[in-house]
């Protein structure tokens, strides 16, 4: 598994040929299958993905199979408006959970923390201001018992490093294998912007 990280809350993991892009800030990065935490409503938004030139886009809350990669989305309704709706999402690939918490700018409900727990992987919003701060992303990241988590949406990785009491690995991307992280809990990776 490759994970690459484009800025903002835009990343990219690949296996093999198969791909799969969480929140693209334009239409130049290509996957298989597109999440979108972030959508605007609209009176004819499909209820859930909808698929471009053999792209699949997946916006909305849900079950979904695609490629072998299970998709479950989650309706962020407290946080949701008319005008726009946010999903968190739990992804089952190759024997690995992933879990993208988005566009969270509150600490979640119940239900969610208990569908989202001991991820594989939690890429998780740190920035403040319109996404976590922080203490609260640190604690929801302890909480889930992730064994690696990635922040994203950050100026500055060092606030969120500092309150999760753990030093960041820096990298460019992030290759690894089920096995390499099997031991791993509350690994720190911070991904530079490709």
């Amino acid at each position: 598994m490759v994970i690459n990280y484009f800025g903002n809350g835009c990343f990219r993991l690949q296996s093999g040929e198969t791909s799969v892009l969480v929140n693209p800030d334009n239409n130049r990065l290509k996957a298989d299958v597109t999440l979108k935490t972030l959508a605007a409503t609209a009176p004819d938004a499909a209820a859930g993905g909808d698929e471009r030139e053999g792209e699949i886009v997946i916006s909305f809350a849900g079950e979904y199979e695609e490629k072998e990669i299970e998709i479950v989305g989650f309706p962020v309704t407290e946080e949701s408006t008319e005008k726009f709706l946010k999903t968190a999402y739990a992804v089952m690939w190759e024997g690995m959970k992933f879990v993208f918490l988005g566009h969270l700018s509150k600490p979640m409900d119940a239900t969610l923390m208990e569908e989202f727990s001991e991820p594989d992987v939690l890429f998780l919003p740190v920035g403040g201001g319109h996404f976590l701060e922080p203490e609260v992303a640190a604690k929801i990241a302890k909480q889930l018992e992730a064994r690696i988590v990635i922040p994203s949406f950050y100026k500055d990785p060092a606030e969120f490093l500092k309150a999760f009491g753990k030093k960041g690995e820096e990298m460019d991307k992030f290759v690894f294998k089920q096995k390499d992280i099997a031991a791993d809990r509350g690994r720190a990776v911070v991904l530079k912007v490709n």
